[in-house]
């Protein structure tokens, strides 16, 4: 297994700071995409902290095989399933406990996605509204479901597209770290193939560009995994980059 990555981030057009975070841990093949909230600094803390914390633990249970896990392993779950839920948990946990430290970060939060490459798979993490696709031969594909409120009201009421257009809350996140002691995380296995590209982003790449229009620039753009990031970078700013916009790409190939 080969995964090459590449991963930028901007502060958009409109921001005045940059409150998304991103890690390209290559030697665990672990690429983490965070998009902070909260007032002042503290949505920056907050990313800063998530992906920081779980880079550590996955450095930690690599390194050692007996080091103290902080929450016990679901037995109905692999082992390295095991690994990207019990990272993630650590990092809402250590969030949730700055915030009720300090008054400063009281109410910071995260979203957090990852893609764990292991064993001739992928493993999905992922809580909040950021997202990960999947890019195979010309096809786009989201793996992970947005916890969101428009998400939410989709699969109740099953929205034409103009309601989604109009919806006046685009933005409600309902599952974030940092917002509660514990958190629910949802993990998917995937069967990369041979070429496949996974496409991690905040919502300020998705929430600009649709993913029709994604799917054109990762076919159209030529040169590397590098120029590829920039070019989604480039269009979401075009069309308006209200938020800040972080993109990492991991492309897939089989031994």
């Amino acid at each position: 297994m080969r995964v090459t990555s590449a991963g930028r981030t901007h502060v958009g057009m409109k921001r005045a700071h940059n409150e998304d975070s991103l890690r390209l841990f290559r030697e665990e093949s672990l690429f983490i995409v965070a998009d902070g909230m909260g007032g002042h600094a503290s949505g920056e803390v907050a990313s800063q902290m998530s992906v920081e914390t779980l880079a550590e633990f996955f450095r930690a249970t690599a390194e050692d095989d007996e080091v103290t896990w902080p929450y016990k392993m679901d037995k109905g779950r692999k082992y390295e399933e095991n690994r990207v839920i019990t990272g993630i948990k650590l990092s809402n946990r250590k969030i949730f406990e700055s915030a009720s430290r300090d008054a400063k970060l009281k109410g910071m939060g995260t979203t957090l996605v990852v893609a764990f490459f292991v064993n001739g798979g992928c493993y999905v993490g992922h809580v909040g509204d950021s997202r990960v696709y999947r890019f195979r031969q010309g096809k786009l594909t989201q793996i992970t479901e947005d916890h969101s409120l428009l998400n939410d009201y989709i699969k109740m009421k099953n929205l034409t597209p103009e309601e989604i257009e109009a919806f006046p809350h685009k933005n409600v996140i309902v599952r974030a770290l940092g917002m509660k002691e514990t958190v629910q995380v949802d993990v998917s296995h995937e069967v990369p193939q041979t070429g496949d590209v996974y496409l991690l982003c905040s919502d300020g790449l998705s929430g600009m560009i649709t993913d029709e229009h994604m799917a054109r620039l990762l076919s159209e753009t030529e040169g590397d995994l590098d120029r590829k990031c920039e070019r989604l970078i480039e269009v979401a700013n075009e069309h308006g980059g209200t938020d800040n916009i972080t993109v990492i790409l991991a492309h897939y190939e089989a031994d």
